[in-house]
């Protein structure tokens, strides 16, 4: 199985999706827990049907030292005892985030308002910026049919 296009040998491609990389290597540096992010692109990626994206953060987060068990449950957060009340507040507004199209007005202020009670106005900025960014690469690789199975962590960057 191969991808429609190559996006990391395609000059056009690599002008765009260079300055996304970019901008999400700068949410890695950011105060939100890495273990956060790395749970907030897998859900995400879930939703989309993005099985690159799942190959390569379900793995990149077991390197980082995530338990296979929270790693399991991702898609089923609501009844695992896995994750803390901020990683479930992450998790919500990721959902609602990623799926604009299912519900008229997208996150709901009771969403947004418990994200907040456990992340600052920079942390936000990072989850908003983290849930667009996924969805953006989830896109992309869903598109060109891109395959999963033989990434390597830590094997773009």
């Amino acid at each position: 199985m191969n991808a429609r296009l190559n996006m990391f040998g395609n000059p056009a491609a690599m002008k765009v999706w260079k300055h996304i990389i970019a901008a999400n290597q700068v949410l890695a540096e950011s105060s939100v827990p890495h273990a956060t992010l790395e749970l907030v692109k897998i859900r995400a990626s879930q939703i989309n049907g993005c099985g690159g994206c799942l190959d390569m953060h379900t793995k990149d987060a077991a390197a980082a030292g995530e338990t296979s068990t929270r790693l399991n449950l991702v898609a089923a957060w609501r009844e695992a005892t896995v994750y803390t009340e901020a990683e479930r507040a992450a998790l919500e507004l990721t959902e609602q985030g990623t799926r604009l199209a299912d519900a008229a007005g997208g996150v709901s202020d009771e969403v947004w308002a418990n994200a907040a009670k456990y992340y600052d106005e920079d942390q936000l900025v990072v989850l908003v910026s983290q849930i667009a960014i996924i969805n953006a690469f989830n896109r992309g690789n869903v598109i060109i049919q891109m395959p999963a199975g033989d990434y390597q962590p830590g094997q773009f960057g």
